[in-house]
């Protein structure tokens, strides 16, 4: 499928850009996040009415929509979090350990076979994520919290897209990711406000941030890695994804100036090596169908 090749490195390319942007923005993470699903949410909202994008969405639906909503809600105010505390390297490699979580789930909540790549690719991945913990608690105490935070992020990421494959199937595009993006919002408002988090006063570069994180992120690149699970099995999106991690580290390195260190090296490769050895069973054809 031509589109498949032609969109999803634009969306990879897209959502590598978040944790510079994020790094960038002189705000709490709570609020960054909140920007970030309320302004996407609001973007949609010339593109189809109220009863079109909700159509469909009925009692175990609405239930598993909120899941979903409150999942990416979950991802976002962890690993925005975990930004302020470590390098983008660490947590961008941290945070994209959620196929192995996405593997786990399957196995756990859909009755899906846990095999020996799997199992391995989990091993891998742990010891990837041991050497990039302690390389960063050899530099501060905070980089380490901040290690922990996007493992939490990656928890939750793969809460969120275990529901968006199978909810996708059935569902157009929009009449999927404007509930769940709007969820996430009201949910993040709800955490600003009790958390007392300003929603004003910060200086028009971190609004123009936030309106960037909203459209380039969040609108171009979930979206189409969101389109894209209606034509591939989400194990194979999540090796594609694989990609974030680098281009976020490149940008990082260009326009933060943050170095990298032996151990964030050996940890992002055991990290990435586990979760593509965890995958590697699954080849797919246009429109998902899959071979072993």
């Amino acid at each position: 499928m031509a589109s498949l090749i032609i969109l999803l490195p634009i969306g990879i390319v897209a959502v590598s850009t978040a944790s510079v942007l994020i790094k960038l923005c002189d705000a709490p993470s709570l609020i960054i996040a909140t920007y970030r699903l309320v302004l996407a949410s609001l973007m949609l909202l010339p593109y189809g009415s109220y009863k079109k994008m909700w159509r469909g969405w009925k009692g175990v639906k609405i239930r598993w929509l909120i899941f979903s909503g409150l999942m990416l809600s979950l991802h976002f105010v962890f690993w925005i979090a975990s930004l302020k505390y470590t390098s983008v390297a660490s947590s961008v490699v941290l945070v994209t350990t959620h196929p192995i979580f996405v593997g786990i789930g399957a196995s756990l909540f859909l009755k899906e076979h846990l095999g020996l790549r799997l199992i391995l690719g989990i091993f891998f991945s742990v010891l990837g994520c041991g050497l990039i913990g302690y390389g960063d608690m050899g530099l501060s105490k905070e980089a380490f919290i901040g290690d922990g935070m996007a493992l939490l992020g990656a928890v939750a990421a793969a809460g969120y897209l275990l529901v968006g494959r199978r909810m996708r199937q059935n569902q157009d595009l929009i009449q999927y990711v404007f509930p769940v993006y709007s969820t996430a919002g009201l949910v993040l408002i709800v955490l600003s406000l009790i958390f007392h988090k300003p929603f004003f006063g910060y200086s028009p570069s971190t609004y123009l941030l936030f309106f960037l994180l909203a459209l380039i992120p969040q609108l171009i690149g979930h979206t189409t890695l969101n389109w894209a699970l209606k034509y591939l099995p989400a194990s194979m999106l999540a090796v594609i994804n694989l990609g974030e991690p680098v281009g976020s580290t490149i940008l990082a390195y260009f326009i933060l100036g943050e170095g990298l260190t032996i151990w964030k090296v050996l940890g992002g490769a055991l990290v990435l090596s586990g979760i593509l050895v965890a995958l590697r069973k699954d080849t797919v054809s246009v429109g998902g169908s899959r071979k072993h």
